[in-house]
């Protein structure tokens, strides 16, 4: 469907600009008559190539969609005086559009889950669900404020995670352009130096002039090869799930990062599973849902295990027991709100309890990097150093006897 950039006007005489899909002119007056809006002035939409400038729809944006749209129904505003306000409000352009086509929607009569169903990329088919039941159950206000506190919680993960690396990406970086340089530039003319003395150098300074030598020579192999395995794996990974499964195995199996990794998986697993619990999604569904949200090939393999061995009539807690990849702890609680009959609570302390483990884990690694990087940056150095200013040094001994 076309998309057009629109001025217009609404009942107040505020001006509004925006983009909606529509099949014409006829049908983005119409489009834009639903929202309260009168069109002015439109053309067709360019869309950007630039690589900087994708539609996007952050989780930020997303957050701020539920909390305002669950004040606003918690408060009474009809629900497309809601969208709009909302469309209004919003600073991403591309998610104003995004809300504006969603109020047309809701306006031309489908209900808000299946108005959101027809923006896949930006609503995930577990956001569908839960808004979907949300409706069917009168707890839609209930569903937002849910969704606002686990969108919230993955955001914010997400960004200590990105914290997490931005040091050691930075002094990766750093550790590179100095041996580039190094290697390069102040290797070779010293190298030509030595030569000059007619002295017999050392196997390190031997070792460092054939690593210059290809640095200088091959230095395009050197900085092609690894992105090109780099894509090279990450097309495999993406077409072939036998390399996928194995690559989601290998990320769990990682020494230090592994655990830590498992950890958030679980949390997240127990967090949307509780949300969906909560909302009243059958518990079958609920699991199947949650094979997509894993986001790990072998984590969302057990969960169709134990969907099987519930549809065949076993207990959850045995199910999950029996796939053997999910924790004692998941398994326990699992099986005391079987008991109990408040699943929803048990699963939402699996999520507090692997929260905090992996914040500690998190500080814990950050602490562990930071010297080490600094070792590895003074070892790299060191050995450059000494392979070069070694032999100058015993030139001018040399010299002075």
């Amino acid at each position: 469907m076309p998309s057009f950039s629109y001025k217009a006007v609404d009942k107040l005489g505020r001006f509004a600009m925006g983009q909606v899909d529509a099949l014409n002119e006829v049908d983005l007056e119409i489009r834009l008559e639903r929202m309260g809006l009168d069109l002015i002035t439109f053309r067709p939409a360019t869309r950007s190539t630039s690589l900087f400038n994708r539609n996007k729809v952050t989780n930020q944006d997303l957050v701020m969609f539920c909390f305002q749209l669950e004040q606003l129904s918690s408060a009474g505003v009809p629900l497309l005086e809601c969208l709009v306000d909302l469309r209004e409000s919003s600073n991403n352009p591309y998610f104003q559009k995004v809300l504006g086509a969603i109020s047309a929607e809701v306006e031309g009569g489908k209900m808000l889950s299946q108005a959101l169903a027809e923006h896949p990329a930006v609503f995930s088919d577990v956001f569908v669900s839960l808004i979907d039941a949300g409706e069917r159950t009168g707890q839609l206000s209930v569903v937002l404020g849910n969704l606002f506190n686990t969108i919230r919680w993955q955001d914010e993960l997400m960004s200590q995670t990105k914290k997490l690396l931005a040091y050691p990406a930075f002094v990766a970086v750093v550790v590179l352009l100095a041996v580039v340089f190094l290697m390069i530039y102040v290797v070779p003319q010293m190298v030509s130096f030595l030569r000059n003395m007619g002295q017999d150098l050392p196997l390190n300074t031997k070792i460092l002039i054939a690593m210059s030598n290809a640095f200088v020579n091959y230095w395009w192999l050197i900085l092609g090869l690894p992105v090109a395995a780099v894509v090279s794996l990450a097309a495999t990974i993406r077409t072939n799930p036998a390399a996928r499964y194995r690559f989601d195995m290998f990320k769990l199996n990682i020494p230090v990062t592994g655990p830590i990794l498992h950890k958030i998986i679980m949390a997240r697993f127990a967090r949307y599973f509780a949300l969906m619990y909560q909302t009243g999604i059958p518990i079958l569904d609920a699991i199947k849902i949650c094979e997509n949200i894993v986001g790990n090939r072998v984590v969302a393999d057990a969960l169709t295990r134990v969907h099987t061995q519930i549809n065949a009539g076993d207990a959850m807690s045995e199910s999950f027991r029996n796939a053997g990849l999910f924790p004692q702890l998941v398994v326990r609680m699992i099986k005391v709100g079987e008991s109990t009959g408040a699943l929803d609570k048990s699963l939402l302390n699996i999520s507090y309890f692997y929260d905090r483990d992996v914040n500690d884990s998190m500080q814990k690694m950050l602490k562990m990097i930071e010297p080490a990087l600094t070792v590895l940056l003074g070892g790299i150095l060191a050995f450059i150093m000494f392979s070069v200013l070694g032999p100058v040094y015993d030139s001018f001994s040399k010299l002075k006897i």
